[in-house]
């Protein structure tokens, strides 16, 4: 018994039903808009027609998103008398404003118009149907590969729909591979691109392992959607402490600002909106059970929490913990300039190693702050 012929190659034509179900089975696979499908076939199909029919007409493809059916439509300028110049001219010598679409090849004239619509006029627009017998088979082939180019950047645009919103949010995702400057990270759909340059110093990553990451950056390029992620960046500290004090995302303490210097201290201002709740303390958590899990994911990084004060001297003196009994003078509030004089015993506190305390605290504060020790301000003020 001889098996049925089915396909556009065997029959020379294309199953209207058959197709309908091909391209509901590619929208359902790559979760993508059915309106994108067939619009892609659609362009692919015209260009299929004027390759492999040689049409220098204007052409676009109609398919029926119930029957399947196709159909090729050229679309003409009515004149009385075929023109081969540059422009076109009507009976009465005017020229004919011809739309930007219609390609002046593209002639059809007032006699032969008239048989489609009694009513057209020379100078206007009509529609031909012109689709061949062998379309179907023709045409499938030729388009195949502009369908999926189609596809491609349909899926490509949907996947950057989807994470546009997730910018400088954190999500979770698993290391699945790594070269010489990127680590490679699956986040559902596509991979995100985690450059080591953006790890927290010191820390090892393992291939198949989830991951805290920070989406610095959503755009489509050539290649496909492009991810930027980082745990380097402050804003994986903000976010950190957001997934892990609920106090935080209900409103009833306020995170004001975050300073970081990846893998040595983050500075991190809070404030209580209800005097019940002291701020500190729930970023803590009992027994430091809070802030333990976020010292882990970063692997070890001193976190210094601060009281915020709408008061620049007090929010200052607070910033350049774990110095102590800090007297903060604003010295140029335009230009926001502040001294901190502070004892001897805690002036490599207020600096840090390497400056980096002194440099948070002007980070967290946008503050440029100088500290001297009460010694050094006596000295100069005798001088």
């Amino acid at each position: 018994m001889a098996r049925k012929k089915n396909t556009v190659e065997e029959t020379g034509q294309m199953d209207p039903v058959a197709f309908i179900k091909a391209v509901k089975g590619i929208v359902a696979e790559k979760e993508i808009s059915e309106d994108v499908v067939f619009e892609a076939m659609e362009l692919a199909l015209a260009t299929a027609y004027k390759k492999n029919f040689g049409s220098k007409t204007n052409v676009r493809v109609d398919i029926n998103r119930t029957t399947g059916e196709i159909k090729v439509m050229s679309y003409y300028i009515v004149v009385d008398e075929i023109d081969e110049g540059d422009t076109i001219i009507d009976e009465e010598g005017n020229e004919i404003d011809v739309p930007p679409e219609i390609n002046l090849d593209a002639q059809i004239l007032i006699e032969e118009a008239r048989e489609l619509d009694p009513t057209i006029e020379v100078g206007e627009r009509i529609e031909k149907e012109v689709t061949p017998k062998d379309f179907g088979r023709v045409a499938a082939g030729t388009a195949k590969q502009v369908i999926m180019q189609k596809i491609r950047e349909a899926e490509k645009n949907s996947i950057v729909d989807e994470f546009a919103d997730k910018q400088d949010e954190m999500l979770v995702g698993t290391l699945a591979m790594e070269d010489a400057r990127n680590y490679y990270v699956e986040l559902g759909r596509t991979r995100g691109i985690l450059p080591k340059s953006e790890t927290i110093p010191g820390e090892e990553l393992k291939m198949g392992s989830n991951i805290r990451v920070y989406v610095t950056k959503v755009e489509a390029n050539t290649k496909g959607p492009l991810i930027l992620l980082s745990r380097k960046h402050y804003g994986f500290v903000k976010r950190l402490f957001e997934s892990e004090i609920p106090e935080l995302a209900d409103g009833t303490i306020i995170l004001h600002a975050v300073a970081r210097e990846a893998g040595v201290r983050s500075k991190i201002a809070v404030e209580s909106t209800d005097e019940r709740i002291d701020a500190i303390g729930a970023c803590i958590g009992e027994r430091g059970s809070r802030i333990g899990s976020i010292l882990k994911e970063l692997n070890g990084e001193k976190v210094d929490i601060v009281l915020y004060n709408a008061d620049p001297a007090e929010y200052i003196k607070n910033a350049l913990s774990p110095a102590k009994d800090a007297i903060v003078n604003i010295t140029d509030p335009m230009k926001k300039e502040a001294l901190a004089i502070v004892n001897d015993e805690n002036l490599s506190l207020a600096i840090g190693k390497k400056g980096a305390n002194i440099k948070l605290a002007s980070k967290l504060t946008r503050y440029k702050i100088e500290v001297k020790t009460l010694n050094q301000v006596n000295e100069e003020g005798n001088n």
